[in-house]
Order: C-alpha cells, then sequence, then structure tokens
C-alpha cells in the first residue's frame, strides 16, 4: 500500500513540475521602446519591420512614439528588432538608422532626427 501511495505521489509531483515548465516555455518577453516616427504609414512600416520570427505583438503608437513588443527569445531578441526597425529607417533607443534608409522614407515619415537625444534615461 505504502508503495503505490508513493508512486501516486512522484506523478503528482512530477506533473506539477512537467504543468510548470510548460508554462514557463510559453511566457513572452514584453517590452515598451521608444521609436521615432511620424505619422500612419510609419506606423505601418515600424510594425512590419518588427514582426520577425518569434514577434507575436508589435504596436507602436505614433503619439508616444513607443513600440510596444512581445516576443519569443528564443527565436529573436528585443536587439535583433530594434535592429530591423533601424534597417527600415527608423532611429530608436538602441539603435540608429543608417542614413540612406531615412532618406529613403517618404516625406511624412522623415522626423526630426535630433530627436533621439531625448531617448537618454
Amino acid at each position: 500500500m505504502k508503495t503505490k501511495v508513493k508512486s501516486i505521489l512522484t506523478g503528482l509531483v512530477m506533473m506539477a513540475g512537467i504543468t510548470a515548465v510548460s508554462q514557463n516555455s510559453q511566457t513572452k518577453p514584453e517590452g515598451s521602446y521608444k521609436v521615432l516616427g511620424n505619422c500612419g504609414m510609419c506606423e505601418k512600416t515600424i510594425e512590419k519591420a518588427a514582426m520577425k520570427k518569434g514577434v507575436t505583438k508589435a504596436d507602436w503608437d505614433k503619439n508616444t512614439k513607443v513600440l510596444v513588443l512581445e516576443f519569443d527569445p528564443k527565436k529573436t531578441s528585443a536587439d535583433e528588432i530594434l535592429k530591423s526597425v533601424a534597417d527600415a529607417g527608423y532611429d530608436n533607443e538602441k539603435y540608429t538608422a543608417p542614413n540612406g534608409a531615412y532618406d529613403n522614407l517618404p516625406d511624412c515619415c522623415k522626423y526630426d532626427r535630433s530627436a533621439k537625444a531625448s531617448f537618454q534615461k
């Protein structure tokens, strides 16, 4: 009888451990990052550039200039995502867009690049 009880308890403990590990692996890091831009067209471009493999949420607000991300850290990182956004022409708190990418933005999307200095925390 004691052996049966031990087996049942061992099984329950193992199931609880597996459930805990499973829930942790589904956790997605979330972060908010400042990204310069001006308009709805910027929003579409920034969000598209951020939607790399492993990103489940990319939402940029033109009023606050904040990009909210949710992603799987096994597939990408905030650095990779922000680099992609910069490569699309948008300065952010970690990366400066290449001049060529910025120059290729439509006129309505050309933000004041000196505003990046305000990102310093």
